[in-house]
């Protein structure tokens, strides 16, 4: 199975979350009517999924190995936790030579280990790292791929409609890039959180807010501390996991790794809070957070 062509290639997905169901979305129904999937939530948790999948037009299979029959190509997108254990619990399922896009936020040891499971199971490994959030582009986020079968992947990417880049022929490259990266964008969000409710809190988030903008004219600062704040609380448990591979992949370059372990603490904090959005608003937003983080006097 040295090429994939879209016309014959049934797809999969394990696990079925945001951005399986963005990719699905924008590839249209005539893509996601051969598409599969399996999701390991069950019970009310299930219920997720079960409407992602009916929105997109995917089948959502009751096991694995009946989401993974045939298909050609299958990308994996659980959490950061649990990718090297979907590989090996996907592996024996697996029909030869398809190719497993780990799109997972995990450090390159861990895509390394993935791809040990899954190439000796005859499968064809790639490192897939997201580079952006999946809305609004859909199936045209910014992809990076590395690994030896990169070309066969990019092939069939492009006729999916993807937007995906060869990061280099090693498994690790693709996740290495986006994981060091995440150090300054996910920090910069535990830092707006740190700083910002702290000012809040204190009652000078203006005098504050006017002193960075002083310091950096180029960012509107009240709009992006309203954004980094919407990420952690709508995706902070998600980006937690992904900050504790961060940390992962510092220690695997032997370098300290303080500043990933307090963005993942930040991110997990405001994360576990469970709290909508709401409107576009710094203020709204930090309230909502101080009033859940510190006990009522």
């Amino acid at each position: 199975m040295d090429s994939l062509s879209l016309n014959t290639t049934p797809l999969a997905f394990i696990g079925f979350g945001e951005a399986a169901e963005a990719f699905a979305k924008g590839w249209g129904s005539s893509v996601a009517c051969r598409t599969r999937a399996f999701d390991e939530k069950s019970g009310p948790a299930a219920d997720l999924p079960r409407a992602r999948a009916a929105a997109s037009g995917v089948t959502l299979c009751g096991t694995r190995d009946d989401a993974l029959q045939g298909a050609g190509a299958v990308f994996c997108l659980v959490t950061a936790d649990r990718a090297t254990r979907a590989a090996e619990e996907a592996a024996a399922a697996l029909a030869p030579g398809a190719l497993w896009l780990d799109g997972n936020s995990c450090s390159p040891g861990a895509k390394r280990r993935s791809a040990e499971v899954i190439e000796a199971a005859g499968g064809r490994y790639v490192d897939v790292a997201i580079m952006a959030p999946v809305y609004p582009k859909l199936h045209e986020t910014p992809l990076l791929i590395a690994g030896p079968h990169a070309v066969a992947a990019l092939e069939l990417l492009e006729e999916l409609g993807m937007r995906a880049k060869i990061a280099g022929p090693k498994v690790g490259e693709a996740s290495a890039t986006k994981m060091i990266r995440s150090v300054m964008i996910k920090g910069m969000e535990a830092l707006t959180a740190e700083c910002l409710l702290a000012a809040r809190r204190a009652g000078i988030e203006d005098r504050i807010l006017g002193s960075l903008s002083a310091s950096n004219p180029e960012i509107n600062w009240p709009k992006q501390a309203a954004y980094n704040l919407e990420r952690m609380m709508v995706h902070g448990q998600r980006r937690a996991a992904e900050m504790r591979e961060v940390a992962i992949t510092l220690d695997e370059l032997g370098l300290p790794n303080g500043l990933a372990g307090a963005t993942a603490d930040w991110q997990q904090r405001i994360g576990d809070l469970g709290l909508p959005a709401g409107e576009p608003s710094f203020a709204e937003r930090s309230d909502a957070i101080l009033a859940r983080l510190i006990p009522q006097e």
